[in-house]
């Protein structure tokens, strides 16, 4: 497991990661975004009960 978490921190602080990073920032403060992102969560988490 921790093979899997030390992998997922390189990526974070590589310039790749970084840029993923951005994206999902600029797509978190969009509000048509946000609320799809609420909508998605919301039919996962009734999915699982």
């Amino acid at each position: 497991m921790a093979g899997i978490v030390e992998r997922i921190r390189r990526f974070a602080r590589s310039p790749q990661g970084q840029r993923a990073t951005e994206q999902v920032r600029r797509a978190a403060a969009d509000p048509r975004r946000r609320a799809q992102a609420q909508r998605l969560l919301g039919k996962l988490r009734g999915r699982r009960h």
